[in-house]
C-alpha cells in the first residue's frame, strides 16, 4: 500500500532540486517528499544519484517519467506526508495535466528558453509555446497559476503579463 500524499506544492522549475527548494520551499511546506517529474532523469542513474546525495535524508525522493507520474499520482491536499511536486517544464506539467493529473495551482520558480518571447520576472523567461500552455491551464482548466521563486516573496501576476504582453503583439 503506497503512503498518502499531501502534494502542497506542484512547481516548474528548469534546475529541479536546488537551493531555493531544499533551503526555502522543504521548511517552509515541511515538506518529507520531493517528486522529480522528469523523462530523462527518471531513466538517468547518474543524475538521479546526484540529486539523491543534495537532499537531507529524512526526505524522501522519488524520480518518475510524466507518463507513469499521471497514471500512478492522484492531486491530494488531505493527510499523507507533505509533498513537492517539481516540474522541469510547462510542457511536462500541461501534458501531466492533460493525462489525468489534475491540481488547482501551480508554482513557477524558473523557467529558462534562449527563444523567449517574454520575461515576466528576472528568471522567467517563456517562448510562444510555455505561454500557450500557461493560458491553457489558467483560462480553460481554472489554474491558479502564481510566479514565485522564494515562499516570503510576492507573487507576480503571470496572467496579467502575459495578457500585457499579447496585447502588444502585432
Amino acid at each position: 500500500m503506497t503512503d498518502a500524499y499531501d502534494m502542497a506544492l506542484i512547481r516548474v522549475d528548469n534546475r529541479l532540486v536546488h537551493g531555493q527548494i531544499l533551503e526555502a520551499w522543504v521548511p517552509y511546506i515541511k515538506a518529507k517528499r520531493i517528486i522529480v517529474v522528469n523523462d530523462a532523469i527518471a531513466s538517468d542513474f547518474y543524475n538521479e544519484t546526484v540529486i539523491r546525495m543534495a537532499v537531507p535524508s529524512k526526505i524522501e525522493v522519488i524520480f518518475i517519467s510524466v507518463d507513469e507520474f499521471a497514471k500512478n499520482y492522484t492531486f491530494s491536499r488531505e493527510g499523507g506526508k507533505k509533498t513537492i511536486v517539481l516540474f522541469s517544464t510547462l510542457a511536462d506539467v500541461t501534458k501531466a495535466y492533460e493525462l489525468g493529473f489534475h491540481f488547482d495551482k501551480l508554482n513557477i520558480g524558473n523557467i529558462y528558453n534562449e527563444e523567449f518571447q517574454l520575461c515576466c520576472a528576472p528568471s522567467v523567461f517563456l517562448c510562444d509555446i510555455d505561454i500557450k500552455d500557461i493560458m491553457k491551464l489558467s483560462q480553460d482548466e481554472g489554474v491558479a497559476i502564481e510566479l514565485k521563486r522564494i515562499p516570503r516573496e510576492r507573487a507576480v501576476n503571470i496572467q496579467e503579463a502575459i495578457k500585457e504582453f499579447c496585447n502588444k503583439k502585432p
